[in-house]
């Protein structure tokens, strides 16, 4: 089968699959008693970042941990650049002060993290075990956090995540066969991505990680897309913008992370990842202290400026590797 067909049918088993991890993951969590600021903050995370996750694992095993690397780098990148900035683009973004005191710094702070455990040129069960740490740490933080917050922002959760009754007779069962059905897509979604994109990389003598940081990127990057333009247009982005970054955190701890415990020998990263794609990404997430902080609103002509930047990285990747 074409690499190509290969690699849609892999991203369109991923969406489909964290779609159904989130939605029905939460509800079934809701009905089990776990309050709905956990599940926002910890079971809606893990689900979006399903993707990633079966990615990273799956590229890790077979060889093709460069790949992982780059998904994480290149999604990190779409995430602040291209999906924030169309939001910004759309409509002006006032930015939470959870965001600004906690999810931006804990953002720059992994991404810096894992640029300094990659200056040897390689990332091992080790380093995987340093992130996984400092994700529990972070999570912990959030959730502390949280329990603190106005009774607004708890108002939120709830709307958002509450369990409402009546619930129709086996809810609970039917809802577990669905995010079970979404954990098996996932997994054979991130089989099939991989191996498109590992025969993509071999034809057009690329690096495998180019293709990670540029077309599984960008595949994996479309659900928060849709879902944080979709909220930007209702008006209503603060939890979106805040769950986005958050999730750029946990992709380059929890997710990373724990992809590489999987690794059978340490990742060895190429040098247009080692020199170009991870310090771009971490780069980038310093870029976005000032502009975040600026009023706490990111303007229209911000969100302009960091798609063009979004289309210029995408551009030079492209014109320097092809």
């Amino acid at each position: 089968m074409p690499a190509a067909v290969w690699i849609i049918l892999g991203l369109a088993g991923l969406v489909v699959g964290a779609e159904l991890i989130v939605r029905h993951g939460a509800k079934l969590a809701a009905r089990l008693g776990v309050p709905s600021i956990i599940v926002g903050l910890t079971i809606v995370s893990l689900g979006t970042s399903a993707p990633e996750l079966a990615v990273g694992i799956d590229a890790v095993r077979t060889g093709a941990g460069s790949l992982a690397v780059g998904n994480i780098a290149g999604t990190n990148v779409a995430n602040l650049l291209l999906i924030l900035g169309l939001s910004a683009a759309i409509r002006p973004l006032t930015i939470q002060r959870q965001t600004i005191r906690i999810d931006l710094p804990g953002m720059a702070i992994a991404s810096l993290l894992l640029l300094a455990l990659s200056l040897d040129g390689q990332l091992t069960v080790l380093d995987g075990t340093v992130l996984v740490a400092v994700a529990l740490v972070y999570i912990a933080l959030l959730i502390r956090t949280a329990r603190r917050e106005p009774p607004q922002v708890a108002a939120e959760y709830e709307a958002e995540f509450a369990d409402r009754p009546p619930h129709p007779a086996g809810d609970v069962v039917v809802r577990l066969v669905l995010v079970v059905a979404g954990i098996a897509l996932v997994v054979l979604g991130a089989d099939w991505l991989v191996r498109g994109s590992v025969d993509a990389a071999q034809a057009l003598g690329v690096p495998d990680s180019l293709i990670g940081l540029t077309i599984i990127a960008l595949g994996t990057s479309a659900p928060e897309l849709a879902t944080t333009v979709v909220a930007t247009v209702r008006g209503d982005p603060d939890i979106a913008i805040g769950n986005l970054i958050g999730s750029s955190t946990f992709n380059l701890t929890a997710i990373l992370g724990t992809s590489l415990l999987f690794a059978h020998q340490p990742v060895v990263l190429d040098p247009q990842l080692l020199w170009f794609g991870l310090p771009v990404m971490a780069v980038v997430a310093l870029v976005c202290i000032p502009v975040f902080i600026s009023g706490r609103v990111v303007s229209r002509l911000e969100g302009g400026l960091l798609v063009t930047g979004y289309l210029a990285y995408l551009t030079y990747l492209i014109a320097t590797t092809m």
